[in-house]
């Protein structure tokens, strides 16, 4: 961490330095040296000496001391610093998150305001790309920040999506991955990552966050400006009705999280308690109608009361728990007993009765009846069915990361809340600082390039901008997925959907309102349609399974050149810009 803020304020003072000689040529005056003889053509005894810069052209300095040139190898050698400066920027923000999340937890902090600091460095590059100059200049300079939220989606969903498939594998065993289990190598079909489902929830949301797209683009059919004008502005209020639910939702995931999670272990013990008691009960637990059998659940009753006193204590409750054998799942027996009597208990006295007992375990059956289907035949099908309960719970508790929750909730205190907070504010201000005053000057970089290289500024952006604005996130990725295990690959998945997702909204409507501040033409359907192709195929990839083999990161990569290959042909081939 020192050495990095030496080194940044190094590069700093040395871009200072460098200003005057990448700055405009200087025009010299021409009563500067003599060579002793008259010129007989001018009249002039002195020689002319011509300016140092190689090209006469001039470039256009940032804040009017920021250095610029207008060679190819001087604006790459600049692109490649401020790249890096906006790296370092990302990074401190991301370190700061980190850091704040750690004291303050996911709440209103991890929710709102930690989401939209990830997405500050694009959002700031897109916003100073349509702000300076006059419009003409933004029209031409938005492009820079069209790029940059194009190039950001996906490179996040294909290059660093299927890297994160490659590094995380594990072998496949009842297509489920094996957490880190490898003997299998690079077999495309029995290696893989599995995730949770609250990572499809997260595709299931970045898949939608592209309405906002969708919406601006279908005002390319109309022929009237104010048309698109409208539609530009509709888009613009959708994106940020989209980001204040999706930050809201963001707020509340935990507590939705913790519910879930709560009811996957109760339906556990309630597989697990149904099971036993069908294996002891003294007949079937369901008629031949597919009801409960109340007479042999009263049975079932009086044995477990050891002390025959009408009800079921709490010490009764933990024996019979304690006799059940709850495979694939690390059961605290405590809170299994305190669920069950939550459940049974109706009257509140910390006493199940026998109505109670019987009440409840005929809900249980229902339920279970109705997860796994009704059939008429269901006296002699109960096992069956109680079996086939257990293995969709135990299914739906993987799913849901129940055990890997139950772990990750006994956390260490940090050890100097209020120092780690000092410096988790002190990143976040470097990082917004570093990012605000150099976002400008790369922009204006990225253009002098285009000119000087005739290459679209469009395809730099796509290509260079998200190496430096997603590149810690991408390293982070890719080093919490080589853990090969399912919390990490859900945490890893989760973190890229998110970021995709504050680009379709947040970035979008910085985009949007530039355009519609500023009256700017929307010339972008090649740009937006790759977005759409790239976030609906990989979100209708991850919406509708969680295991990935290690197949699917061919498709995943072969989207990244396809995306840039398809904007060159609609634009310059087809014409549509």
């Amino acid at each position: 961490m020192p050495r990095r803020l030496l080194f940044s304020s190094s590069l700093l003072l040395f871009l200072l330095l460098c200003i005057p000689a990448h700055s405009r040529g200087f025009l010299f005056t021409p009563d500067l040296v003599s060579h002793g003889v008259h010129d007989l053509a001018s009249g002039s005894p002195y020689l002319l000496l011509k300016s140092f810069s190689a090209n006469e052209s001039s470039c256009e300095q940032t804040y009017g001391f920021m250095p610029c040139t207008t060679t190819v190898l001087g604006n790459l050698f600049l692109i490649i610093v401020y790249g890096y400066l906006m790296y370092l920027a990302a990074t401190y923000l991301s370190r700061g998150s980190e850091m704040l999340l750690q004291i303050l937890g996911p709440g209103i902090i991890g929710g709102l305001f930690l989401p939209m600091l990830g997405a500050l460095p694009d959002a700031m590059l897109i916003l100073v790309s349509g702000l300076s100059g006059t419009k003409e200049t933004a029209q031409s300079q938005v492009s820079v920040g069209m790029g940059l939220l194009a190039g950001s989606t996906v490179m996040l969903l294909t290059v660093i999506w299927g890297s994160c498939v490659v590094v995380g594998r594990c072998d496949l065993q009842d297509s489920v991955a094996v957490d880190g289990t490898n003997p299998k190598g690079f077999s495309l079909r029995g290696t893989g990552v599995s995730t949770d489902i609250w990572t499809r929830y997260a595709a299931w949301i970045m898949a939608a966050s592209v309405i906002p797209f969708i919406v601006v683009q279908l005002s390319q059919i109309h022929n009237s400006t104010s048309g698109r004008h409208l539609a530009v502005l509709i888009s613009l209020i959708l994106s940020l009705a989209m980001l204040v639910s999706y930050c809201l939702y963001q707020v509340f995931q935990p507590w939705i999280q913790r519910r879930r999670i709560a009811y996957a272990k109760l339906k556990h013990v309630m597989s697990g308690i149904l099971k036993y008691l069908k294996q002891h009960a003294l007949g079937r637990l369901l008629t031949d109608e597919g009801e409960p059998n109340e007479d042999v659940i009263k049975k079932l009753f009086c044995t477990i009361d050891e002390d025959h006193d009408q009800y079921l204590s709490a010490g009764e409750l933990r024996a019979l728990i304690v006799g059940i054998r709850f495979e694939e799942i690390d059961l605290d027996k405590d809170d299994a007993v305190n669920k069950v009597m939550k459940d049974f208990d109706t009257s509140n006295d910390q006493l199940i009765s026998e109505t109670e007992f019987v009440d409840g375990i005929s809900k249980w059956l229902n339920e279970a009846k109705q997860v796994v289907g009704y059939t008429r035949d269901a006296g002699p099908q109960t096992f069956n069915h109680i079996q086939n309960f257990q293995h969709q719970t135990r299914r739906e508790h993987r799913l849901l990361g129940a055990d890997e929750q139950q772990s990750d909730e006994v956390v260490e205190g940090v050890e100097n809340p209020r120092l780690t907070s000092f410096k988790a504010v002190l990143l976040l201000l470097l990082g917004t600082l570093i990012a605000a005053a150099f976002a400008d000057p790369l922009v204006d970089v990225v253009d002098n390039f285009s000119d000087a290289t005739s290459i679209p500024t469009f395809f730099i952006s796509f290509i260079a901008l998200p190496l430096a604005t997603n590149s810690s996130e991408a390293v982070s990725a890719i080093i919490f997925a080589s853990r090969k295990r399912q919390r990490t690959t859900s945490l890893t998945f989760s973190e890229l959907y998110g970021a995709v997702t504050m680009n379709n909204v947040l970035c979008l409507a910085v985009f949007l309102a530039l355009v519609y501040a500023r009256g700017l033409t929307w010339d972008f359907s090649a740009e937006v349609l790759i977005i759409l192709i790239v976030c609906l195929v990989m979100g209708a990839f991850a919406s509708f399974r969680t295991t990935f083999p290690l197949w699917t990161c061919l498709p995943a990569y072969i989207l990244y050149p396809f995306s840039l290959g398809l904007v060159y042909v609609l634009d310059y081939v087809l014409g549509w810009s």
